[in-house]
C-alpha cells in the first residue's frame, strides 16, 4: 500500500463481502488502510476474499456464516474490535436473487422469509450489534445497500420488500444516531453481479420489458451493468471523514452515474377542517384523485 490511506487505523464489517459489491467495496476499504472482516455464508469465498486483500497489501480476516443468525452478527462486531481496536465502519451488501418467476402469485412463505432474512434481517442483526458501540465511541459510519427494486420496477415480492425495508431502516437508524455522531446512508449499487448476470436473469428482464414493467433504458442498462468497482467508491467515501456532514441519504452509484434518491413529499390533493367540515364524500374523493 502506498500514499494517502483516509481510512488508515479503521475497524471495518463487511457483510456479503465474499462476492460482488461486497468484495469490490473490502478490496476498497482495506486499499484505503482499513482492517476489514470480510463475512459471507460461502467460507470459500471468504477464504478466498480474505487472501485477495492481503495479497494486495491489505489487513483482511474472513468470517463465513449467514449475519441473519444473531451469533454470528455479534461475531463479526466482536471480532472486528478485538482485531482492529474497534468497529468504525459497517457496510451490509448480503443478498440473495428473488426466485427466478416470482410474484405474489407464486411466492412460498419459505421463499419470503428468507428472501428478508438475506435482506433485511442481516442489516438489522449487525446494526444493533454495532450501533451501540459506535455511539458509545461518538462515531461511526454505516452503509446499508439497497437496490432501485425497491420502487416496485422490477416486481417480485421479499427483494423488493426487504430493500425498501433497508432504506425505510437506514432512514430511522440515522435519525436515531445523529446525536450520537454516527452516521448512516445506503447505497442502491447498478453493477454486474452473480445476481444480475446469466441465462436466467436475462431472461428475467426481457421478460419484465415485455411485461411493460421496464423501459428500453431501463430494461438495457439492467442488461449491461458496469464492474462492481465502479460502485465501492462511493462506499470508501461515506466510510471516511470526508462524510462527516453526510447521514440519512440514499444514494446511486451506477457505472459512471452517481446520483441521490429525494424524500418522499406527499402531495396534496385537497383540504378541509375537521373540526367544522363533514368527511370527504366517496365521490368527492374520486374526483380530486382521477383529476391529478
Amino acid at each position: 500500500m502506498s500514499g494517502e490511506q483516509i481510512l488508515a487505523g479503521r475497524g471495518a464489517v463487511v457483510v456479503g463481502g465474499g462476492s460482488g459489491v461486497g468484495l469490490a467495496v473490502a478490496r476498497a476499504l482495506a486499499a484505503q488502510g482499513a482492517g476489514v472482516v470480510v463475512n459471507s455464508r460461502s467460507a470459500t469465498a471468504v477464504r478466498d476474499a480474505a487472501a485477495a486483500i492481503a495479497r494486495e497489501g491489505g489487513k483482511a480476516l474472513g468470517i463465513a456464516g449467514s449475519a441473519a443468525d444473531e451469533l454470528v452478527a455479534e461475531q463479526l462486531v466482536s471480532d472486528c474490535a478485538a482485531a482492529y481496536g474497534g468497529i468504525d465502519i459497517l457496510v451490509n451488501c448480503a443478498g440473495i436473487a428473488e426466485p427466478s418467476g416470482s410474484s405474489i402469485l407464486t411466492v412460498t412463505t419459505a421463499q419470503w422469509r428468507e428472501l428478508l432474512d438475506s435482506h433485511l434481517t442481516t442489516v438489522f442483526n449487525t446494526c444493533r450489534v454495532a450501533a451501540p458501540l459506535m455511539a458509545a465511541r461518538g462515531t461511526g459510519s454505516i452503509i446499508n445497500t439497497g437496490s432501485f427494486a425497491y420502487l416496485g420496477d422490477y416486481g417480485g415480492t421479499g427483494y423488493p420488500a426487504g430493500k425498501g425495508a433497508v432504506a425505510s431502516l437506514t432512514l430511522a437508524m440515522a435519525a436515531e444516531l445523529k446525536e450520537s455522531g454516527v452516521r448512516v446512508n445506503a447505497v442502491c449499487p447498478g453493477a454486474r453481479t452473480r445476481l444480475s448476470s446469466g441465462p436466467d436473469y436475462e431472461a428475467h428482464i426481457l421478460e419484465l420489458h415485455r411485461r411493460g414493467l421496464l423501459d428500453e433504458v431501463s430494461m438495457r442498462g439492467s442488461l449491461d451493468a458496469p464492474p462492481p468497482e465502479y460502485a465501492a467508491a462511493l462506499y470508501v467515501y461515506l466510510a471516511s471523514d470526508d462524510a462527516r456532514a453526510v447521514s440519512g441519504e440514499i444514494f446511486i452509484a451506477a457505472g459512471g452515474f452517481v446520483g441521490a434518491f429525494g424524500r418522499p413529499v406527499a402531495a396534496p390533493l385537497g383540504y378541509r377542517d375537521h373540526t367544522h367540515e363533514p368527511p370527504w364524500s366517496v365521490t368527492e374523493l374520486k374526483h380530486m384523485i382521477e383529476s391529478r
